[in-house]
C-alpha cells in the first residue's frame, strides 16, 4: 500500500500582524521534524503544500534537513487545494451576528495573544456556526465548499500515485481535520474536537490502495516528545 503523510505546518505567529509566518519555534519544530524521519529511514516520493507560507516553509526546513541525512529530497509542488479555510474571512462575515450574546467577542479577537483560551472559545462558537451552513453569506467558503476543495487535491494525488509511494502534503489544521472528516465519516462537529489538539508538525498517516484510502495514524508528535522541550509542543 501507498502512504500519505498529512503533516501541520510548524507554529505560526499567532497574535502578529502576518499569522502566516512560522516562529523561531516553528522552524525549529520544522527541522526536528526532518531529523526524526531521515533517522527513521524514511524518504518521500513526492511532497507537496498548499500556497501559504508558513506550509511552504515547514516543508523545505524538514526536507532540508532529510536532504541533509542523505534521503531523497523531491522538488516541492504546490497545490492551492490544502490551504487552510480563510479563518479571517469567516470571523469578519461571522462576527456580527453573534456579538449580541458575545458582546466582548470583539476586543477579544482584536487582542488574541492576550486572551488566548477566550479566543479559542470565541473561534469555536464561530467555526460552529461555519459548520452549520446556515449563517454563511455570499462569497464566503463554506464548510462543503471546503470539504469539496481538500478532496479535489486528495483526488489529484491519488490520481497520479501507484500503490508503493510515499507521499507527504505540508497542510494545516483544519485541511486535515476536512480529510479525516471525508475518510472517516466522523461528523463535522467532532472533526474539529479534534481539530484542536493537532500539534504544530504533527504527523498525520493515510494508507491508500488505487482510490480507497484509510487512516493509518493520527497526530504523532513523537519527534517532538523525545525531545522533552514542552515549548515545541503547540497547537497554532
Amino acid at each position: 500500500m501507498g502512504s500519505i503523510y498529512l503533516i501541520r505546518h510548524g507554529q505560526a505567529s499567532f497574535g502578529a500582524d502576518d499569522y502566516d509566518v512560522l516562529s523561531p519555534v516553528g522552524v525549529r519544530q520544522a527541522q526536528v521534524l526532518g531529523e526524526h524521519m531521515a533517522a527513521l529511514g524514511v524518504s518521500f516520493d513526492r511532497c507537496l503544500s498548499g500556497n501559504l507560507r508558513r506550509q511552504q516553509h515547514t516543508a523545505q526546513s524538514a526536507m532540508q534537513q532529510m536532504a541533509a541525512a542523505g534521503q531523497s529530497s523531491p522538488e516541492l509542488e504546490i497545490d492551492a487545494a490544502f490551504n487552510e479555510f480563510d479563518a479571517d474571512a469567516i470571523i469578519r462575515a461571522l462576527l456580527p451576528d453573534l456579538l449580541s450574546q458575545e458582546p466582548e467577542a470583539l476586543k477579544v479577537l482584536r487582542q488574541p495573544a492576550q486572551h488566548r483560551a477566550e479566543f479559542q472559545r470565541i473561534f469555536a462558537l464561530i467555526i460552529q456556526r461555519w459548520l452549520a451552513g446556515t449563517y454563511d453569506p455570499p462569497g464566503l467558503e463554506s464548510w462543503l465548499g471546503f470539504v469539496e476543495r481538500v478532496q479535489g487535491g486528495l483526488q489529484r494525488i491519488l490520481e497520479a500515485a501507484d500503490n508503493q509511494q510515499k507521499i507527504a502534503v505540508f497542510t494545516s489544521g483544519g485541511t486535515i481535520t476536512a480529510l479525516l472528516h471525508l475518510i472517516t465519516r466522523i461528523p463535522a462537529q467532532q472533526a474539529f474536537e479534534l481539530n484542536w489538539q493537532i500539534v504544530n508538525t504533527s504527523l498525520n498517516q493515510l494508507k491508500f490502495r488505487g482510490r480507497e484510502v484509510s487512516l493509518a495514524s493520527f497526530n504523532g508528535h513523537a519527534h517532538l516528545q523525545l525531545l522533552k522541550a514542552p515549548e515545541l509542543i503547540t497547537f497554532r
